[in-house]
């Protein structure tokens, strides 16, 4: 069958499901469009509490954080929205996009029909995880682009107040915001690569999502045992607050490019197993 379709006239294996169209259908998706919805959202929730509870009052220890801060400007608030949410919030619609490609097309018994088009099944991989980056690095830009354009109404355009101390003009906090976003969305790419493998193997989307959260919890309450000493180094999770650095009055790039190694690492092993297994895997959904 491969070699009547590689001389069949016309056919071409990398013009069969096409980005665009894969894209259009992801857009589509319910799922979609609440995960944008909950992230477009959060700058509106915090500052509605803002406003309830008189704004940020210390932790009450001396020391100022990125939540004391949060009314200060724009890039402040923006940064605080990144803060709160690059824990946990940003893990999800990464897990839900990456994990949700695949296990779908599977629990809706159409990956067989997707695959007798023909697609080739690496081309069906790299089209659906392409798509799938694509989409979590929106989220990944949507939630501090919304909070840029809430918080200047709210709190006004001005420069960056450091916790360290000092401040970063108005200008040079947006390079400073979208290296954080950046490093953020490099870091969740194991989170990534797990939902993707994941989903190669399950028929169930919510195993696959559900799985590749999971695992991320686990790695953060590993870091949080410091009896683990120098192998939490090892873990993605003991680096996803370097972003931070970024907000530095001198950036410093040694915890990023530790973390972005660490993550890219793992991502392209748990990405190679998704592509390995899926290629010697009976499709029967």
């Amino acid at each position: 069958m491969s070699t009547l379709l590689e001389t069949a006239p016309g056919y071409r294996a990398r013009h069969t499901l096409p980005l665009r169209v894969e894209a259009v259908r992801q857009l589509k998706r319910r799922r979609t469009l609440v995960m944008g919805a909950v992230l477009a959202a959060l700058p509106f929730v915090l500052i509605i509490a803002f406003a309830i509870g008189g704004g940020p009052d210390g932790n009450g220890n001396g020391r100022i954080t990125l939540m004391d801060t949060a009314t200060e400007s724009a890039a402040n608030f923006a940064a605080t929205c990144l803060f709160v949410s690059a824990g946990f919030l940003l893990v999800i619609p990464v897990a839900l996009f990456c994990g949700d490609t695949v296990a779908s097309e599977a629990g809706w018994s159409s990956l067989r029909y997707l695959l007798a088009a023909p697609v080739p099944r690496a081309r069906l991989l790299w089209s659906k995880l392409t798509v799938a980056l694509g989409f979590s690095a929106a989220a990944m830009v949507l939630l501090p682009l919304v909070a840029l354009a809430a918080g200047t109404v709210a709190y006004g355009w001005g420069p960056l107040r450091l916790p360290t101390g000092g401040s970063l003009p108005a200008g040079d906090s947006l390079p400073r915001l979208a290296l954080a976003v950046a490093f953020i969305f490099v870091s969740q790419l194991v989170t990534a690569g797990l939902a993707f493998w994941l989903s190669t193997r399950t028929d169930a989307p919510l195993g696959a999502v559900g799985g590749a959260v999971g695992l991320t919890i686990v790695g953060n309450v590993l870091d949080a045992v410091t009896a683990l000493g120098d192998w939490r180094d090892f873990l993605p999770a003991h680096w996803q607050f370097a972003w931070a650095d970024a907000l530095q009055p001198q950036l410093e790039w040694s915890g990023m490019a530790k973390g972005a190694a660490i993550s890219v690492t793992y991502a392209l092993i748990l990405f190679a197993l998704a592509f390995r297994g899926f290629a010697r895997k009976d499709i029967v959904s």
